[in-house]
């Protein structure tokens, strides 16, 4: 039987870290997880394109129509921008909300000499 040495050290507490990382990896994983799309979905909503296609679809009168008015953009946007210097082509779809019917704003267009031209937008309600 070995006797305890009454001069040693007892060992230092743990710090913060080594108390929480478990919880705090996780944590940090899902936030920059939750970021993602809402970063994304934004930088969507500032394109020519985005706007250029909404606009266009709220001064429709058959799109007042059939979906009813206001007209609101949905959350969930989809495709794609691709640009290279002054070229280039998009094609999304967008969610839009009226006050009768719910639909969905397809774009498509092609950049040329930095000019997004030929846009051709196709709605369908639900």
């Amino acid at each position: 039987m070995s006797l305890p040495d009454p001069f040693a050290q007892p060992a230092p507490p743990p710090n913060w870290w080594q108390r929480h990382w478990k919880w705090v990896v996780p944590a940090g994983c899902l936030a920059i997880l939750a970021l993602f799309p809402l970063v994304f979905f934004t930088v969507f909503r500032h394109t020519d394109v985005f706007r250029e296609a909404v606009a266009r679809a709220e001064a429709s009168p058959q799109v007042r129509a059939e979906l009813g008015e206001p007209i609101r953009e949905g959350w969930w946007i989809a495709g794609h921008v691709r640009t290279t210097g002054p070229s280039g082509n998009a094609a999304m779809s967008i969610p839009l909300k009226g006050s009768r019917k719910d639909g969905t704003l397809y774009a498509v267009a092609h950049k040329s000499a930095g000019i997004w031209k030929d846009f051709r937008n196709t709605i369908t309600a639900w």
